[in-house]
C-alpha cells in the first residue's frame, strides 16, 4: 500500500473488525507493517474513525532496545576489548600501550583496555609491557558484547543487568513505541458514510436531503478565538494628551474634516496666496469638488482688503491682488490650525460678545513630503490656542512649560522664528537626556492682528499658540526609531498589540 492512501487504510481497518462484536486490532503497529503503510497515517485515519464513535482505542506502550551506530560498530568489528585481546600476543612477550596504541587507535586502547583489565583479560608484565591476564588464556575468548547486541537485533529481550550495561556504554538505545489496541464503537459499521455538514438548497430541490446522514451540530463549541482589535500607540499617547489638556483647563476643537478650503487653511491665517506652502509640490490639492462653494461674504471681503492694502489693522497688507478662485481651491488641509481660525472667527462673531476661551485639537494633517525614516505625508498635529484679552509672550511660555512638564520634558528653550500668520513666533526645544542634545519639539507663537482683527475680535484681544506632532514624542515614548515602523502600511501589527499603556508622570 503506498503512502497517503487513507481510503485504503480506512476499508482495511474497517474489514478487520467485521468478524463479529469481540473482533480486535491487538495493536496498531503491526497492523501497519502487515499493511505496508506508514504508522503514522494509520494512526490519522483511525482519529478520523474514533471522532465518529465507528472504533474506540486504547493505548499501548511498547518499550524495547535498538542497536546505536557504535553497537553496529562493534557487530561488524568487534568490541573495543576483544580487539585490545587480540593484539596482546600469547606468552611472556607482551605489547606495550603505546605499541596497541599505534595498531588500533587511542580511542579504541582507551575503552577497550580498562575493561580487559577488570575481565582479567591483560595484566601488566614486566617492564611494563602488557600481557595475557589470567583470563585471557591463549585460546579463544567469547565477545560477550557482541554476542548481546546480535541478540538485541535479533528482537530477543535482554536482562536489566544486561540491558543496563550496554546503556552505560551507548551500544543500545532504549525506544518507547506508543500505539493502539483497537475495537468496535458503538456507530461501527463495515463503511463510513460520508456526512453532510450543511443542507443546501439543491438538496431540498433534488429531495436528496432525505437519505443524507448529518454530522451533529455542536452547540457547546467556543469557535475559533476571534482577534480584537487594539489602540494603536498614536491613540495611547493620543489620550493622555488629551488628559493633560483638558486638566489644564482645554475644550476640543471639532477637527473630523479633513478636506478643507485654501481660504480657512491659508488666507484667513494672513498667509499670502504666493506663498510655497501653497504649490501642488507642497499641498495635496482635490480635483473633485475642486472649489468650495460657499464662505461667509462679509468676512472675505474684509480678509481680500487686508492681504491687498492691510485693511484698518494698520498693516500695509501684501501688495498684491487676492483672488478668489485661489482662495476656493479645496485641498487636504496642512495643519489644524484651518479649524482654528474658524473657531475665533465664530468666537468673535457669537451673541454676547467676547468671552476668554482656551481650545485643543490633536488630528491628522496631510503635506506633500518626500518620506524617510522621519517624514510621512500624513501626521497628526497637537495644538493649543488660548484667545483672552492682553496676553503676551511670557503668559505664551508659561502655558508652553506647564504642557511639556506634564508629559516628561523639563528643559526647555526657546528660538525666534518666522511664521505667516503669528508675531512674535519661537521654536521649541527640549533636551532628550537618552541622545543628549536638544531637539526641535514644536513651534509657536502669538496670531498677528492682520488675522485677528478682521475676524471681528477687540483690539485687547490676544491669541496665543503651540503645536508640535504627535508621532515624535510617541516614538520617544515606544523607543521607535523609524516613523514608517509606527504609522501607515509597513507598521508593525504585533507591536500595536503589544505596546504598553502610556503613562506620563
Amino acid at each position: 500500500m503506498t503512502a497517503g492512501d487513507a481510503e485504503a487504510i480506512e476499508h482495511a481497518l474497517l474489514d478487520a473488525l467485521s468478524a463479529g462484536e469481540n473482533a480486535e486490532i491487538a495493536d496498531t503497529w503491526g497492523f501497519a507493517e502487515a499493511m505496508g503503510c506508514p504508522h503514522t497515517e494509520t494512526v490519522g485515519v483511525l482519529i478520523s474513525l474514533e471522532a465518529e464513535e465507528m472504533l474506540k482505542s486504547k493505548k499501548l506502550e511498547t518499550t524495547y532496545f535498538v542497536v546505536s551506530a557504535e553497537g553496529q560498530r562493534v557487530i561488524e568489528e568487534g568490541s573495543p576489548e576483544m580487539r585490545v585481546l587480540e593484539c596482546v600476543p600469547v606468552g611472556s612477550d607482551g605489547i606495550s600501550k603505546a605499541g596497541l596504541e599505534a595498531a588500533l587507535g587511542a580511542d579504541v586502547v582507551k575503552i577497550g583496555l580498562g575493561q580487559c583489565m577488570k575481565n582479567k583479560w591483560v595484566a601488566k608484565g614486566e617492564g611494563g609491557v602488557l600481557v595475557r591476564g589470567a583470563n585471557g588464556g591463549d585460546g579463544a575468548v567469547e565477545d560477550a558484547a557482541k554476542e548481546l547486541l546480535k541478540k538485541v537485533e535479533g528482537g530477543e529481550t535482554l536482562g536489566d543487568q544486561q540491558a543496563k550495561d550496554l546503556k552505560r556504554r551507548k551500544l543500545v538505545t532504549q525506544v518507547t513505541r506508543k500505539s493502539f489496541k483497537v475495537t468496535r464503537g458503538g456507530s461501527y459499521a463495515v463503511r463510513r458514510v460520508k456526512r453532510q455538514a450543511e443542507l443546501t438548497k439543491e438538496m431540498l430541490a433534488s429531495g436528496s436531503w432525505k437519505d443524507a446522514a448529518f454530522k451533529e451540530y455542536n452547540f457547546k463549541t467556543l469557535g475559533a478565538p476571534c482577534g480584537g482589535g487594539n489602540l494603536h500607540p498614536l491613540l495611547k499617547v493620543r489620550t493622555e494628551f488629551r488628559k493633560i489638556l483638558m486638566f489644564m483647563g482645554f475644550e476640543e476643537m471639532p477637527t473630523n474634516r479633513w478636506v478643507e478650503s485654501s481660504f480657512w487653511n491659508f488666507d484667513s491665517l494672513f498667509q499670502p496666496q504666493s506663498h510655497p506652502a501653497r504649490d501642488a509640490h507642497d499641498t495635496f490639492f482635490i480635483k473633485d469638488p475642486a472649489s468650495a462653494l460657499s464662505f461667509p461674504e462679509n468676512y472675505l471681503e474684509v480678509v481680500k482688503d487686508t492681504h491687498e492694502t492691510g485693511g484698518s489693522t494698520g498693516s500695509v497688507g501684501y501688495g498684491c491682488e487676492w483672488k478668489r478662485e485661489e482662495a476656493s481651491k479645496n485641498l487636504l488641509r496642512t495643519h489644524t490650525t484651518a479649524v482654528s481660525s474658524q473657531m475665533l472667527h465664530r468666537i468673535a462673531n457669537q451673541e454676547g460678545g467676547f468671552t476668554p476661551k482656551r481650545y485643543f485639537s490633536i488630528d491628522r494633517v496631510f503635506r506633500n513630503e518626500t518620506m524617510d525614516a522621519t517624514h510621512l505625508c500624513e501626521f497628526h498635529q497637537v495644538e493649543g490656542m488660548i484667545a483672552d484679552r492682553n496676553l503676551c509672550l511670557g503668559d505664551l511660555i508659561g502655558v508652553i512649560k506647564t504642557f511639556f512638564h506634564k508629559i516628561g520634558i523639563t528643559q526647555i528653550r526657546f528660538k525666534p522664528a518666522y511664521n505667516p500668520y503669528t508675531e512674535p513666533s519661537m521654536e521649541i526645544f527640549g533636551y532628550h537626556p537618552d541622545l543628549k542634545k536638544w531637539t526641535e519639539i514644536g513651534n509657536s507663537g502669538m496670531f498677528r492682528p492682520e488675522m485677528l482683527l478682521p475676524m471681528g475680535l477687540p483690539k485687547d484681544v490676544r491669541v496665543i499658540a503651540w503645536g508640535l506632532s504627535l508621532e515624535r514624542p510617541t516614538m520617544i515614548k515606544y523607543g521607535i526609531t523609524n516613523i514608517r515602523e509606527l504609522f501607515g502600511h509597513k507598521a508593525d501589527l504585533n507591536r500595536t498589540k503589544t505596546a504598553p499603556v502610556c503613562r506620563f508622570d
